[in-house]
């Protein structure tokens, strides 16, 4: 019991420590976004050009993947999930298994 409990433990710890991560990126895109606006068009450097919005639309792609891993992605496909899915197909290979040398047992002819 002490052992699933220290697991259930360890997940929730990483879980939470994900999700502050995420927020964390999310604070860093918001602010990044907003200097680089700043610098683009209030202090006018480079104001022909709009490279800082194809650098804010590089760094969202990346934080809406960062937020499917987080959010949809890692909420059931943890490693526990592939764990019972591991132990599931173990013990389908083995039921398979047993009844093939079940079968080989009724085909050896009796002498």
């Amino acid at each position: 019991m002490e052992a699933e409990q220290h697991e259930i433990y360890e997940y929730a710890r990483d879980r939470i420590k994900q999700k502050k991560r995420f927020f964390y990126h999310f604070v860093i895109l918001c602010l990044g976004s907003v200097l680089l606006f700043i610098v683009n068009n209030w202090l006018g450097l480079y104001p022909e050009k709009t490279w800082w919005l194809w650098a804010i639309t590089v760094w969202i792609f990346l934080f809406l993947l960062h937020a499917i891993k987080v959010f949809i992605i890692d909420s059931f496909m943890n490693k526990h999930w592939e764990r019972d899915q591991i132990d599931k197909l173990i013990l389908k290979q083995s039921k398979k298994v047993a009844q093939l040398e079940n079968d080989l047992e009724n085909l050896k002819p009796t002498l």
